[in-house]
């Protein structure tokens, strides 16, 4: 605990993952205070044509009280 979930659109290598989840697992251990092994993190590819119906309206738009970073952008700007 804690386990961060991250979406993104496919593309980006194992590499630029693995250095995210890096970065994150480190933010985690700073802010909190937790050790490495409390911390996962994993990533899930959501593609562009089902961004809005799988990550936009039931993780951002439906839970607000949930997000602490907005996104910059409506859907429909995509």
């Amino acid at each position: 605990m804690p386990h961060v979930i991250v979406k993104l659109y496919p593309g980006k290598s194992e590499e630029q993952k693995k250095k995210l989840a890096e970065a994150i697992t480190q933010d985690v251990m700073k802010a909190f205070r937790y050790g490495e092994e409390s911390v996962s993190v994993s990533m899930e590819e959501v593609s562009a044509k089902d961004w809005v119906e799988k990550v936009y309206k039931p993780e951002i738009l439906d839970k607000p009280k949930n997000l602490y970073k907005k996104p910059g952008y409506k859907p429909e700007d995509i």
